[in-house]
């Protein structure tokens, strides 16, 4: 990745994953799992941190919606699609509340906080 790309993402407010993203740390995670299985092991992380407060829960769409409540303020929303039997793929799209518009880079840390947290509980498969 090269210098220009890895500052830039200190100057927006928001932080996506994709299947193929310049920065790796963003791409999409896919687990060994079925997708009510991976939005409750989400759901349970989030509920399980007084960080989060949940906004919605669609188990037809596979998606959670939540804002951070503690420290830096945002909105997060996340996709949780099967896309074969036992493999799901999971993505976030975040956007920092705030009178600037950049955050530092806290959106997508953020992201790679929650993929952490998701890699240890659930079996990863591949970042594709």
């Amino acid at each position: 990745m090269s210098f220009g790309k890895k500052l830039s993402r200190f100057f927006y407010n928001q932080a996506e994953t994709v299947e193929k993203h310049w920065d790796k740390e963003l791409e999409t995670h896919y687990y060994k799992t079925t997708k009510d299985k991976g939005l409750a092991k989400l759901e349970e992380i989030i509920r399980g941190s007084t960080n989060y407060k949940i906004n919605s829960v669609s188990l037809e769409h596979g998606e959670i919606s939540f804002h951070v409540v503690k420290g830096s303020k945002a909105f997060v929303i996340a996709t949780v699609i099967m896309v074969r039997p036992y493999q799901t793929a999971i993505d976030f799209t975040v956007t920092s509340e705030s009178a600037l518009p950049f955050d530092f880079g806290k959106s997508s840390k953020l992201i790679k906080q929650f993929y952490e947290k998701l890699d240890k509980e659930l079996t990863l498969i591949d970042k594709k």
